[in-house]
C-alpha cells in the first residue's frame, strides 16, 4: 500500500470536506487528551462525533443540513434505515458514536464532587472509543486493510504527540530525562493518578541504565513532590507542574 497520511487514507472513500473537521477534531481531542484537560478532550469528542457522523450521511448519499438544522440523534437514528451501507457504517459505528456523544454532551456537569477522576474516566472510554472508530473507517475506506493495521495508523497520531514515552507491558520508558530524578518524575507523571511502588520505579530507573545509587537516590529526591502512602508513591500538584515542565521544555526544543 501507497504510503498515505490518515486524512489522504480517509478521503478514499468519504467527503474531503468533513474528513478534514473529522480529523481536526480528533486531533484535538488527542491533544488536550494528552494534557490531561479531561473535560475540554470530552468535548472535542463531541465534536468529532458530529463530524464523523455528517460523513456518514454523506456517505449514505444524503445531503448534511446546515448549521443547528443538523441533529446528530436523528442521524445517528437515521443511519440504521440506510441499507446501502455496511453493517459498520450504519450500526456499529453510529452505535459507538452515541456512547461516545452521550459522555461528550450530558456527562461532564453530573458528576459528584467527591466522585474520584470521573472526567478522567469518561476521558480514558471517549479517547479509547474514538480512536476504534476513526480506524473502522480507515479500514472502510482501504479495501482489504486489516482493522489491526488501521489502528496503527490511528495510534501514530497519539505517538506523535508525546514520543518520548513509551509502555511495554507496565514498564514505563522516558527519552527526555536529563537526570535520574527527572526520569522518577515523568514515570510517575505518565501512570498518574495511580500509585507506583518505591521498588518499581526504582527498577523503573534501572531499565533507563542509572546506576543503583543514582536510582535511590532520584527516588529519595522526589519525597517531596510525591505522596507516599507506605512506599506507593503519587505525584503531588508540584510533581506534575514540575514534569509537565519538563515535558514543554522538550517540545518547544528546536
Amino acid at each position: 500500500m501507497p504510503e498515505k497520511s490518515l486524512d489522504e487514507l480517509l478521503k478514499d472513500r468519504f467527503e474531503a470536506k468533513h474528513v478534514d473537521a473529522m480529523v481536526r477534531h480528533f486531533r484535538n481531542m488527542v491533544s488536550d487528551y494528552q494534557e490531561r484537560e479531561w473535560e475540554d478532550a470530552n468535548v472535542k469528542a463531541g465534536k468529532f462525533v458530529e463530524a464523523t457522523l455528517k460523513v456518514l450521511w454523506r456517505a449514505a448519499g444524503e445531503t448534511v443540513p446546515k448549521g443547528k438544522a443538523f441533529k446528530a440523534g436523528n442521524t445517528m437514528d437515521q443511519l440504521g434505515q440506510k441499507t446501502a451501507l455496511p453493517d459498520s457504517l450504519r450500526v456499529t459505528i453510529p452505535r459507538a458514536c452515541r456512547f461516545i456523544y452521550e459522555i461528550a454532551s450530558n456527562r461532564g456537569a453530573r458528576h459528584d464532587a467527591d466522585e474520584i477522576e470521573a472526567n478522567e474516566m469518561d476521558a480514558n472510554a471517549v479517547m479509547a472509543l474514538s480512536s476504534w472508530v476513526l480506524a473502522e473507517l480507515v479500514s472502510n475506506s482501504q479495501k482489504g486493510l486489516d482493522l489491526s493495521e488501521a489502528e496503527s495508523i490511528v495510534e501514530a497520531i497519539v505517538w506523535r504527540k508525546y514520543p518520548f514515552v513509551e509502555e511495554i507491558d507496565g514498564r514505563v520508558y522516558v527519552d527526555i530525562a536529563g537526570s535520574a530524578r527527572e526520569a522518577a518524575l515523568l514515570i510517575l507523571w505518565r501512570v498518574y493518578p495511580k500509585r507506583l511502588s518505591e521498588d518499581a520505579l526504582f527498577d523503573m530507573l534501572r531499565r533507563h541504565q542509572y546506576k543503583k545509587a543514582n536510582a535511590s537516590q532520584a527516588i529519595n529526591r522526589i519525597q517531596g513532590v510525591v505522596d507516599n502512602d507506605n512506599g506507593n508513591l503519587r505525584l503531588r500538584a508540584f510533581g506534575i507542574k514540575e514534569a509537565e515542565q519538563i515535558i514543554e521544555k522538550a517540545r518547544n526544543a528546536p
